[in-house]
């Protein structure tokens, strides 16, 4: 059995305990708007603000369907050197743009760059692939909309949404200069590695991983689409420069690693973090725990990297 009181320290524990505050007992029975709810509240608890100089506004993405989107950019960089689509977490069914609103605000500040927060549709009421067509859409709109490099950036679900437009895109017209995945699920096998030795883990078990793929395809059996699970892919060449961060006590942490292996295998630049005691969810830790305020200066700082098209590493 994984000893995490070993592997986490006093300030991630408050931060878990905290989070499971607002979580009561009988959540599990509760319904999905109720736990919309609970976790709207908890995100709300946590929000640490925007930093003085950001901006930001709300617009749409007419088409079918309509996409509300948050734009994040700082007053005096009207033609910001490259731009991030943000694709939130929360397992394609809790969070939209006010779940990560701060996290796009201070990735603003520290970069410079415009950012693009997707509200793509949640499930159950949208199954796959409508998270997916969503966040395709409104990385086509960026580059439409807007000149210079466009960036993939996202947390847990929206890491895998990031990581699966940069699959259908690689190839096209316009294509993301780089992709920064944050704890990201991915499709890995659940029957080994990490998703075994931490299937227990504060913040996220296996059996929520269960639960959220049942919610997202219905029950139905996608994990050979990679739209659905990168690593499903059977071709990992022509992605774009990508760096991963996985929480070391997160059953998803091996995904992380094995999509990093598997592009660096097809030729590719790929570098992965394991992010040793942090537990999945950290981001809204960045603030309160140093291991997690040191890993959001480190994914700011490959966002910023990979908008000035370098390879630092």
């Amino acid at each position: 059995m994984t000893d995490y009181q070993q592997l986490i320290d006093a300030e991630t524990w408050a931060f878990i305990e905290r989070t499971n505050s607002f979580y009561p007992p009988e959540t599990v029975s509760f319904t999905i708007a109720e736990q919309r709810a609970v976790y709207d509240r908890m995100c709300a608890a946590f929000h640490a603000g925007h930093p003085p100089g950001v901006r930001a506004h709300d617009t749409v993405i007419a088409g079918g369907p309509d996409i509300a989107v948050r734009l994040y950019d700082r007053p005096g960089t009207e033609k910001p050197p490259a731009v991030v689509v943000y694709l939130h977490g929360g397992g394609f069914v809790v969070g939209g743009l006010d779940s990560h609103d701060d996290v796009c605000a201070e990735i603003c500040a520290g970069t410079g760059f415009r950012v693009v927060s997707v509200d793509y549709r949640l499930c159950p009421e949208h199954r796959h692939p409508a998270a997916f067509d969503d966040a395709l859409a409104a990385f086509r709109w960026a580059a439409r909309r807007f000149a210079g490099p466009i960036l993939l950036v996202g947390d847990s679900a929206g890491g895998n949404l990031a990581a699966a437009v940069s699959h259908a895109t690689r190839r096209g017209q316009s294509r993301p200069a780089g992709q920064v995945l944050i704890y990201p699920g991915l499709g890995g096998d659940m029957t080994r590695g990490s998703y075994v030795t931490h299937a227990e883990a504060p913040m996220l078990t296996l059996r929520d991983l269960e639960f959220y793929r049942q919610v997202r395809t219905g029950g139905v059996d996608a994990g050979s689409d990679p739209t659905y699970a990168p690593l499903a892919d059977h071709d990992f060449a022509g992605l774009p420069p990508t760096v991963v961060f996985s929480a070391g006590c997160d059953p998803l942490c091996d995904d992380g690693h094995d999509y990093r292996d598997a592009i660096l295998a097809a030729g590719g630049r790929a570098v992965w973090f394991e992010e040793a005691g942090l537990v999945h969810g950290y981001l809204r830790a960045r603030h309160a725990v140093t291991r997690a305020r040191d890993s959001f200066a480190r994914i700011v700082g490959a966002i910023r990297a990979l908008g000035a098209c370098r390879w630092p590493f």
